[in-house]
C-alpha cells in the first residue's frame, strides 16, 4: 500500500497474481478419523534404535 497523511492511496499487487483460494478452517474433518491414544509412542522403538545406532 502507498500512503498519503496516513490514509492509503494505492494498493499494488501482481496482474497474474492467483485469487485468493478457499480459507482452510481448523476442524474440517471432526468425526472423519481418529487418532490412537497412543499416537505420541508410536514406532517409538524403531525410533529409538536410529538413534542409538541400531539402524
Amino acid at each position: 500500500m502507498t500512503a498519503k497523511a496516513g490514509k492509503p492511496m494505492v494498493k499494488v499487487i501482481a496482474l497474474d497474481a492467483p485469487e485468493p483460494s478457499h480459507v482452510r478452517r481448523f476442524g474440517f474433518l471432526a468425526g472423519q478419523i481418529s487418532v490412537p491414544d497412543d499416537f505420541d509412542r508410536m514406532g517409538e522403538t524403531a525410533i529409538m534404535s536410529m538413534f542409538e545406532g541400531g539402524a
